[in-house]
């Protein structure tokens, strides 16, 4: 039902899982949001802050509570904020809640906790590798084109069983005719969320990647745990693929499910309850989408307190009430600002080793048209037309900025009500050596630097 909390802290996450549809899932018979909202509605040892925070892309069931759980833990060793916060709020007792949404394709979503690799098997039968293919290319693009491309993926992964060192010609090939398929089948509308950014995909990168992290067990960005067969290793970029289905699962998601979750919480919570929301990478998207709500039903119960993005995997535009080179439009996000749905401070961090959200958000509107350079990550540069906030910040005319870095543990912030707050993180969010280019630090925030920007917003609302 929750992440325990550590040993010598109080600190616990209650994780409500959604499915595709953003629907909750029952965990032995119950749904942890009534749990919830049990709890804010109990006179005994009543809740004086809740933190609601979403994971990002490339995240299952077991990815989700690892990746919480490293979080928690971050934010409970920082006694010194702990302390402070119980000095700003007497009584001071938390409640976190993580929402667990299906970002990672193909992913271990059973609540029974079984582990990721039970949940693939493959059955090189006509009937099971057809059911795979329609299943994959849902997540891409529903096309013929990349129907057979998969075919040939699937072949080629029984064929090879172990991961070869090079990628095969015949993999190269239908890889390319993923990345056509799924460009053209993602042309988003001419409107604030439709950017229609592209992926800026080196195939033998991805690959030697790929293999590369075969130890490694972090939650990624742009590919999931760790890769031993040719299965999987052939498969990382269809995962990768599902950039634009991901995060438009995460607005929708963020604009139905979790604005109606935040709204259930504030009116079962007492008037005096903070809420304070985090998110990472496509994460972000989702908890900015929970704060503004949707077109249709934007009413909230009341602002929520503070707003963290870490690395960030939106629009460096988003909040803006004017996106350049955009006749007479605003960010998606805009509403935030407009009506002051967030009473306390938005702080989001960017650091120049977060390759994943260059990746993701190259300064490119077309497939190809950046030509495989490499980002200036200069702040005071011309800004892109598209970009992510986990490389630029927030941006835009009108908005209250300040640009500032991630502080150390000893050093205080003065995050105050309304503004937003740039952290240069390039200090904190890295990783100690060069390894996996297409990804880099950008999972490296379970440092107590981060927990400390986390718990300082908080403070300043």
């Amino acid at each position: 039902m929750a992440i325990e909390t550590f040993v010598g802290t109080s600190l616990k996450c209650y994780l409500i899982t959604l499915d595709a549809h953003g629907k909750e899932r029952e965990n032995n018979g119950e749904l942890i949001s009534q749990k919830v909202v049990d709890i804010l509605s109990s006179h005994k040892d009543p809740i004086t802050d809740v933190f609601l925070m979403s994971h990002g892309w490339q995240g299952d069931i077991p990815a989700a509570k690892s990746q919480y759980s490293k979080w928690i833990q971050a934010m409970a060793n920082n006694q010194a904020d702990i302390e402070k916060m119980q000095r700003l709020r007497p009584g001071f007792r938390p409640l976190l809640v993580g929402l667990h949404w299906p970002s990672k394709p193909w992913g271990n979503e059973d609540l029974k906790g079984v582990s990721p690799e039970s949940s693939i098997s493959f059955d090189i039968t006509d009937n099971s590798q057809e059911e795979l293919i329609n299943q994959y290319a849902q997540n891409i693009s529903n096309t013929e084109a990349t129907k057979e491309a998969l075919r040939t993926i699937f072949t080629a992964a029984v064929e090879y069983e172990v991961a070869p060192d090079t990628l095969p010609s015949e993999v190269r090939a239908a890889y390319e005719v993923l990345i056509r398929e799924a460009s053209l089948s993602n042309i988003e509308q001419a409107d604030a969320w439709g950017e229609n950014e592209s992926l800026d995909l080196d195939l033998d990168t991805i690959y030697q990647a790929t293999l590369a992290e075969e130890e490694n067990e972090d939650v990624s960005f742009g590919i999931g745990d760790g890769f031993r067969s040719a299965w999987d290793s052939f498969l990382n970029l269809p995962r990768l693929l599902s950039f634009w289905k991901m995060k438009d699962l995460a607005r929708k998601i963020g604009e139905t499910t979790g604005s109606s979750l935040l709204n259930k919480f504030q009116q079962a919570a007492g008037d005096t309850v903070r809420f304070h929301l985090m998110g990472h990478s496509f994460g972000c998207i989702l908890v900015s989408a929970t704060v503004a709500g949707s077109k249709k039903n934007s009413i909230s119960t009341r602002p929520v307190n503070s707003l963290v993005l870490v690395q960030g995997a939106l629009s460096l535009w988003s909040f803006c009430s004017s996106i350049p080179h955009r006749k007479n439009l605003a960010g998606y996000f805009h509403s935030i600002i407009a009506q002051s749905k967030v009473a306390g401070p938005i702080v989001a961090t960017h650091s120049q080793h977060d390759q994943a959200v260059r990746m993701a958000y190259p300064a490119a509107a077309n497939l190809g048209l950046l030509g495989g350079q490499d980002i200036d990550f200069d702040i005071n540069q011309k800004l892109p037309d598209v970009g992510g906030v986990g490389t630029y910040g927030i941006q835009g005319v009108y908005l209250d900025i300040i640009d500032d870095e991630m502080h150390s543990l000893k050093e205080p912030y003065n995050f105050q009500p309304g503004k937003i707050y740039n952290l240069k993180s390039d200090k904190y969010i890295v990783v100690p050596h060069k390894f996996l280019d297409f990804i880099g630090a950008h999972n490296a925030i379970d440092k107590p630097e981060v927990a400390h920007a986390m718990w300082s917003a908080a403070f300043g609302s």
